[in-house]
């Protein structure tokens, strides 16, 4: 159903709205060139799953508006949120004063660090219990590389403090934690990060489990997941303790370990194989390392659904958080994207009172952690995200992610019949789709094809939008999604393969 009001503009103000985009707006993550020579999309109403644009053709929305819209546009309890708290505030300082809807919002968000509930009703009581520190207090900022920068700057000077050593990072290749100078300092993507190098601190990177095309992998290519036909001995795992033996032997240790739970979405929506986390943050923590869980896009269910962890929350709640599935806990857990359902900016980091207690001290001690916001703690970010958070822990909803990750999965199986199609990555709902020149061999696309870019076009011009990550396409379906819209998605997508590289099938 159409939201109300009306969504197609005349033929003259359509134009004239392209016009203008064309004329004054610099898109982030876009090739300009190419963006001027042609007449953008411009959307104007959704509801539920779908998308308008000016003219009034309809779209699914397939990667939830970059990977943030949870419930899906225009959902009626989280627009009922924003206008009461409008009818209140919009916004007030949190400089030295607080606000109702952001209070509430930090006890809920302290509640669900705590831990799926088991079949008891009691947090923590699940058989693979936590493992790390009570997450206590949250600091709030605007978006995904603010929490992470946030993150990074309370563990830089937790360790300044407390350890006596000069802080040093450690993630892994082909990571992306944002755009801000910190967060860039913390990624591993080349294209990204190297125009910025002169203004950046120097990390470390090891080696990310990207089984598909792990150089230890022994296993040759077949038409499923590399996680489930990987050949391997943790090789990943072993570079990982190198790396940290190394760190301790120069006496020269790692303040963090900076890690996205589950999958690296900008690295090519990349799948940790299961195992992988908890080894990985039982061998930091062996160290002495924080651990830094970058969930911007992971949180709030995102990557719950199709493969291990249902046998896991048989009986209780299901995690909203990729460390939760694996069983272990951050020292920092940074919140955006979903956080208030894809309605507005607004990010956190949760810690703990360890952290929290070595910024504590008298006026004259400065003591305090000089960073924030003006608009810290929104209002009316603060209200969305309440409702998100009611909508995210119903029993239904729960159940209808479920479903919905399971069908997702089933569809997806028919992409192997394409030989331009080298690996399906599946995470709950999330999918990464790796086009490939040859799956017998995995031979990429050479950038300059815009293999990726060719076939999500395809995929708009039948009334599908996402967005590729080089040659890897990703589907992430607002959890709204029905049945046969994810479906039509996938159809969709193998579509658009066959109009771009023709039918070649195995």
């Amino acid at each position: 159903m159409k939201p109300a009001g009306r969504i197609a503009r005349t033929g003259k103000i359509a134009r004239q709205l392209a016009r203008l985009d064309r004329a004054f707006v610099w898109h982030p993550f876009t090739q300009m060139r190419d963006w001027l020579q042609k007449d953008p999309i411009v959307l104007v109403a959704g509801k539920g799953a779908v998308l308008w644009d000016s003219h009034g053709n309809e779209y699914l929305d397939a990667n939830s508006s970059i990977w943030t819209n949870l419930h899906g546009h225009n959902h009626p309890r989280i627009n009922k949120a924003i206008r009461r708290q409008l009818s209140q505030v919009a916004h007030t300082s949190m400089l030295g004063f607080a606000n109702e809807p952001a209070s509430r919002l930090a006890g809920r968000l302290v509640t669900l660090a705590a831990g799926p509930r088991g079949k008891s009703g009691k947090r923590g009581t699940r058989a693979n219990t936590l493992t790390g520190p009570k997450l206590t207090r949250v600091f709030y900022s605007d978006d995904g590389s603010t929490a992470v920068e946030t993150a990074l700057k309370l563990s830089y000077e937790y360790s300044r403090r407390t350890g006596g050593h000069r802080p040093r990072f450690l993630g892994l290749e082909g990571a992306y934690h944002g755009d801000t100078v910190g967060a860039v300092s913390l990624g591993h993507i080349d294209r990204f990060h190297r125009a910025y190098s002169g203004l950046l601190f120097s990390s470390d990177a090891v080696m990310a489990p990207y089984c598909y095309r792990c150089p230890y992998n022994r296993a040759k290519p077949e038409r499923a997941d590399a996680r489930d036909t990987r050949r391997c001995g943790w090789e990943c795992l072993d570079a990982l303790q190198r790396r940290l033996d190394s760190a301790r032997k120069r006496d020269r240790p790692y303040t963090a370990f900076v890690v996205e739970p589950g999958v690296q979405g900008a690295a090519g929506m990349i799948p940790q194989p299961d195992g992988w986390l908890s080894q990985a943050m039982e061998r930091v923590r062996s160290h002495g390392a924080m651990v830094i869980a970058d969930e911007v896009m992971t949180a709030f269910g995102r990557t719950v659904g199709g493969r291990e962890f249902v046998r896991e929350t048989c009986g209780g709640d299901l995690p909203l958080f990729g460390t939760h599935q694996a069983g272990v806990q951050a020292d920092f857990l940074c919140l955006a994207k979903g956080l208030t359902g894809g309605y507005l900016p607004m990010a956190a980091t949760l810690t703990s009172d360890a952290i929290f207690g070595a910024f504590l001290g008298d006026y004259e001690d400065f003591k305090t952690f000089f960073h924030g916001h003006s608009y810290t703690g929104n209002a009316l970010g603060a209200a969305a995200s309440e409702a998100n958070l009611d909508l995210l822990t119903e029993a239904a909803s729960s159940r209808r992610r479920l479903e919905l990750a399971r069908v997702f999965g089933a569809s997806l199986q028919a992409l192997w019949s394409s030989s331009w199609v080298g690996d399906i990555r599946q995470v709950g709902l999330v999918a990464g789709i790796e086009l490939v020149r040859d799956w017998r061999t995995r031979a990429p696309f050479p950038l300059r094809e815009r293999a990726g870019i060719r076939v999500c076009d395809a995929m708009a011009r039948r009334g599908v939008l996402t967005r590729p990550i080089g040659n890897v396409v990703v589907l992430m379906p607002p959890y709204c999604t029905s049945d046969r819209q994810v479906r039509r998605m996938v159809e969709v997508l193998n579509e658009a393969i066959v109009e771009v590289f023709g039918r070649r099938v195995l």
